[in-house]
């Protein structure tokens, strides 16, 4: 794959949760283009396969791995096994995460009329449960905070070490219908600066990256109608973003890149940086 730039992180052993996505799965590319050696985490250990067979093809460095962000064992069980085949992990991209319907609301705004609502599958904000909920939250703030805990231990002894999490700009604003995602990166936003705080004694520096909106598999139907035009809402977000365009994977490489690298960044701590063309900075006047 084409890159931006390299950085100095050859033969650094680079993990990334989530990795068999359509974002984090690009990250892995680059990472592993720069040289570094890419494990590449994943609940669905065939599409990690599928992303570390491609990394390998290149000529590049990349190991499978099957690892539940939910569960501190399987982590514990991921980061062994990594550290038997490559080494101990020098970056840790926190990349799991994600929406899911149990913590989405039908409508943008709250009526009067969705407190009678008969019409099936219709969620308003009352209808929303603890569970659904929970999971998107879980998802993505204890699934940053549990492969945090274990991989961190190993950059401590060793004096240094990187952390990026994967914030969003519902961080900065939060977006109508997802409530749950939203508070969930916020909390990821107030988490790094914690983080960076907590380790800035250790070496080991603690940012994220926000990105804005990206066309990917998980979003696809959400924006795009099957005609092959944009939905509603897709259009709103265009209306909104400065730039009028949706992002592609390769457009997070380059802050990627920047942060990972202690010779361009190595004063660089508790930052989260947009990705967004333009949309958490625009008030839409």
């Amino acid at each position: 794959m084409s890159i931006p730039y390299r950085v100095d992180i050859e033969d650094k052993v680079v993990a990334i949760t989530g990795g068999a996505g359509v974002l984090c799965g690009c990250m892995a590319k680059g990472m592993a283009e720069s040289g570094a050696k890419v494990a590449i985490l994943d609940l669905n250990l065939e599409m990690a396969e599928k992303v570390a067979s491609e990394i390998k093809s290149a000529g590049n460095t990349a190991f499978a791995v099957k690892c539940n962000v939910l569960e501190k064992l399987s982590i514990e069980e991921a980061e062994e096994a990594i550290r038997k085949e490559l080494g101990s992990v020098d970056i840790l991209i926190n990349g799991a995460g994600g929406n899911h319907p149990k913590g989405t609301t039908s409508n943008e705004f709250l009526t009067q009329a969705d407190l009678d609502n008969d019409i099936a599958d219709a969620v308003s904000f009352y209808d929303l449960e603890q569970a659904g909920i929970q999971f998107v939250f879980n998802l993505n703030f204890i699934g940053t905070l549990l492969p945090t805990q274990v991989f961190t231990k190993n950059m401590v002894k060793k004096g240094g070490g990187c952390v990026i999490n994967i914030s969003s700009m519902n961080s900065f604003t939060p977006l109508t219908k997802i409530p749950a995602y939203s508070a969930a990166k916020a909390a990821i936003t107030n988490f790094t600066q914690w983080l960076a705080v907590h380790f800035s004694k250790t070496g080991i520096r603690v940012n994220a990256i926000a990105p804005g909106f990206f066309l990917t598999a998980q979003n696809e139907k959400l924006l795009m109608n099957e005609d092959g035009n944009w939905t509603e809402r897709a259009q709103k977000i265009i209306r909104n973003t400065p730039m009028e365009k949706f992002g592609s994977p390769e457009d997070l490489l380059g802050a990627l890149f920047w942060l990972t690298s202690e010779k361009g960044a190595g004063f660089v701590t508790g930052t989260v940086i947009p990705v967004d063309g333009g949309f958490s900075a625009y008030s839409g006047v």
